[in-house]
């Protein structure tokens, strides 16, 4: 038995100029479905953690110039995430609370998705 939370991306749901990032993480998100159905009968539940921005170097770039400003006004809480804010969704699916939970992809974006 065990668990497995794979990281992927709200990108996965389109991201202008980046078909080939889009592409490798909505397949993340497919094969955290398939792996749920295989592994299931041993126990294992594998889950997908899919975040927005966030605030890591890898942001950094487009935060520039008034950028951080803009992003976190187009985000429902207003924010952008810190790590942090990831982490604790991860460590929810790595629990007993959450040991009937399998297949799932979990959106930690501050609402940003609902926004288009």
């Amino acid at each position: 038995s065990g668990t497995m939370v794979l990281i992927s991306s709200t990108s996965a749901l389109g991201n202008r100029g980046q078909a080939n990032y889009a592409a490798a993480k909505a397949g993340i998100q497919g094969m955290a479905k398939t792996l749920a159905i295989e592994l299931g009968p041993f126990g294992i539940t594998v889950n997908c953690v899919a975040p927005g921005w966030v605030d890591t170097e890898m942001s950094w770039p487009a935060f520039g110039e008034g950028g951080r400003e803009r992003i976190a006004r187009a985000i429902p809480l207003q924010r952008i995430a810190p790590a942090e804010d990831i982490a604790g969704p991860i460590l929810f699916l790595c629990s007993d609370l959450a040991r009937h939970i399998t297949g799932e992809v979990l959106n930690v974006n501050g609402g940003s998705v609902l926004c288009g």
